[in-house]
């Protein structure tokens, strides 16, 4: 039997990552073509960071994406706070409206936009999409932040103020450490959204700039570049070195305030 579940984890690995791997070993394959490998070259990474139109959409697509992510961070973090002095049917309320672009149709949510911001005589753009991808990134960050906040105990808080703490030393010493783990998952996921949105990026940018999505959905037209294979290898390795980082730094956290305690103990 545990054979069994080993080999269907394998199965699962494998059919998760297998595509993956196919990007990966085309990105070094010397032939243009897919499904013909002529032999082992750098040549398409040297020609990534050669081709300007690919650096412009991945500059724009990073800058992009954590500006997004910071704002709808920051946003979601003092709307959580807010929600937590409602009551419980307010809250409900709110904190359903907040979970209706979760479930609208992204198409829909990329027409509106548009719609919206031609009709306050914006001309679309960078600042546009940034605007547009703060929006649907918003309440993903308030998915991971609102359930630490409305489960923070006030206690270390007003001990911190009966001690003579201000408030915002207070708020910035005891209560955003008690919320680093979900501010952290926000402003990941939040990159994520932003940097993997088509849709709503289509709809709402103008002439002459592009994200990765939408420069790569250009080039369908007349074949993808092998550099995007490159590009999307590094990216890969990146996410995968943040990864481990990010875990090793956890347990790392995780061993160093149990020794805390034992001292303390």
């Amino acid at each position: 039997m545990a054979k069994l579940k080993k080999g269907y984890l394998a199965l699962i690995m494998l059919f998760l990552y297998a595509p993956i791997f196919v990007l990966i070993a085309q990105s070094f394959n010397a032939s243009r073509y897919r499904g013909h490998w002529t032999g082992f070259t750098w040549e398409w990474y040297g020609a990534l960071f050669e081709n300007e139109d690919i650096l412009a959409a991945l500059l724009n697509t990073l800058s992009i994406g954590v500006t997004a992510a910071v704002c709808a961070t920051i946003l979601a973090l003092v709307t959580a706070i807010a929600m937590r002095r409602m009551d419980m049917r307010m809250r409900t309320l709110f904190n359903g409206v907040a979970n209706i672009p979760l479930l609208n149709a992204d198409i829909v949510t990329g027409i509106s936009l548009m719609l919206l911001f031609l009709g306050l005589g914006l001309q679309l753009g960078y600042d546009t999409i940034l605007l547009a991808h703060i929006v649907i990134c918003l309440p993903y960050a308030m998915l991971c932040i609102l359930p630490q906040v409305l489960g923070l105990d006030d206690v270390c808080y007003e001990a911190a103020l009966d001690l003579g703490a201000s408030p915002f030393y207070a708020f910035r010493k005891v209560v955003l450490p008690e919320l680093r783990p979900g501010i952290m998952a926000a402003l990941l996921l939040s990159f994520v959204m932003s940097a993997d949105d088509f849709i709503v990026t289509y709809f709402t940018k103008g002439a002459g700039i592009d994200t990765l999505t939408t420069e790569i959905y250009a080039e369908l037209k007349l074949g993808i570049h092998p550099e995007m294979y490159a590009l999307s290898t590094l990216f890969f390795v990146a996410v995968a070195v943040l990864t481990v980082l990010l875990v090793v730094n956890y347990r790392v956290l995780r061993k160093y305030r149990g020794r805390r305690q034992e001292v303390r103990a």
